[in-house]
């Protein structure tokens, strides 16, 4: 028997098969704002879905819209979908919140994954469309979080913004400060958001009393990862995990 969970997110879409055994064998990657989208879920749905897929299919999403349009298609599968927070996760983790219904759902995967991996105080800051800081505690605790603006998305609205200065893409370690355009901008990419990420961890360290365990995950991790002033892990597939945990207890 095989599992189907995915993760929808503002800029991408992942979909993992998952065996009886619970590890990923397959993923599948699409753009959300594709307007092909349809289209290519509909020409791959017969390599995703297979005879032993098992019927039920669990996602996290943050864009409601594009779940109806993947949940349309799914249906014509014959299986059901569901959203992470259709259950009552309060069952498995405590969230220290003021509104629940606002807490995005890969933020919640992030935090179980997170902690039914490693049982302890963590950090989950997460390099998605915004970079968000998400604080769990021992006991399965949500304690809150903060979201700050996103890497890409940042770079992408100044050059919009902003004529004269070019679109560049942070991918590497850059020099203290630039010699030309691409390069101070590099520069201010990086030492603001490192700056940042330092501060803020300080800042919740502090706050608690605490010491806590940092993982990072999302497309500039590895890019931070030794540039932190504290030790941090880098866990890319801990969103799907924390939704394998979900599909465990409330479906299987």
């Amino acid at each position: 028997m095989n599992y189907l969970i995915g993760d929808i997110g503002n800029t991408n879409i992942k979909i993992c098969k998952i065996n009886s055994s619970f590890k990923i064998i397959k993923t599948y990657f699409f753009k959300t704002k594709s307007i092909k989208l349809e289209n290519n879920l509909k020409k791959n749905l017969r390599k995703i879905v297979k005879k032993n897929t098992n019927k039920n299919v669990l996602f996290s999403s943050v864009v409601p819209n594009v779940f109806k349009s993947v949940n349309k298609i799914f249906k014509t599968k014959k299986l059901k979908v569901h959203e992470i927070k259709n259950f009552n996760l309060k069952k498995i983790m405590s969230f220290r919140v003021k509104k629940y219904s606002q807490l995005g759902s890969d933020r919640i995967a992030n935090a179980i994954g997170v902690y039914q991996k490693f049982k302890t105080n963590c950090i989950i800051i997460d390099f998605g469309t915004a970079t968000t800081f998400d604080v769990v505690k021992n006991n399965f605790v949500y304690d809150g979080g903060i979201i700050a603006p996103g890497i890409k998305l940042s770079i992408e609205n100044l050059h919009s913004s902003a004529a004269l200065l070019p679109l560049f893409k942070l991918n590497k370690y850059p020099m203290t400060y630039g010699k030309n355009t691409k390069e101070a901008l590099a520069s201010g990419f990086f030492w603001g958001y490192q700056g940042l990420i330092n501060n803020i961890v300080k800042k919740i360290i502090k706050k608690n009393g605490k010491n806590f365990k940092i993982v990072l995950t999302g497309g500039y991790s590895y890019l931070f990862k030794k540039h932190l002033y504290k030790k941090a892990t880098i866990e890319n597939d801990i969103t799907i995990q924390g939704i394998i945990k979900i599909y465990r207890d409330f479906i299987l």
